[in-house]
């Protein structure tokens, strides 16, 4: 039996963070693309089951990705990329580590280029294409994923994941049933 003590080490914050990716890399589904009005963290990435902890990329994983996506952050839904954690970031001269991209799908080869690591400083930067599995959901699968949850958030984002299956009645009786549990035991 495996414990995993990954969850035990997660950061207790707004947003995906470096340190969320110790236990390895994470392939994420972009669900949304959002622009703020904050100048050192403008463009957060929403993504399937991220929990209200979006990726907001820093400017050199922006510019990758208007390289390999396009400008359209609209576009960038229903996409997908692996997440990384880069341990030769630096921040202030000392390396923190980052967040990197290493994968994306919609691209049929790998694309590699020059960025800007630091002021004046310009590093080559490769992201491969990432197949990803194209077949939808299956009704029984998302009956499953409801019962997996173990909090009223996670059904919420369950309920959130598998949109497509809101207007069948037995996905929406299995979360009734799933949620009144959750709330017994809240």
């Amino acid at each position: 039996m495996n414990i995993s003590l990954l969850p035990t080490i997660q950061s207790k914050s707004d947003q995906l963070n470096a340190e969320d990716l110790i236990g390895g890399p994470i392939t994420v589904r972009v669900s949304g693309v959002k622009i703020t009005e904050s100048d050192e963290q403008p463009v957060w990435i929403s993504y399937d089951g991220d929990n209200g902890k979006p990726f907001k990329p820093c400017k050199t994983v922006r510019r990758l990705l208007v390289r390999v996506w396009g400008d359209d952050g609209a576009a960038y839904a229903g996409r997908s990329m692996t997440l990384y954690l880069d341990q030769e970031v630096k921040y202030g001269g000392m390396k923190v580590g980052g967040i990197r991209v290493s994968h994306v799908s919609h691209i049929d080869r790998a694309q590699s280029f020059y960025l800007t690591e630091t002021r004046g400083k310009k590093r080559q930067i490769t992201v491969n294409p990432l197949q990803v599995k194209t077949t939808e959901p299956t009704i029984e699968e998302a009956l499953q994923a409801i019962e997996d949850c173990e909090t009223l958030n996670d059904l919420r984002e369950v309920w959130k994941q598998f949109a497509a299956f809101q207007t069948d009645g037995r996905f929406e009786e299995s979360k009734d049933a799933r949620k009144a549990i959750l709330e017994d035991w809240g």
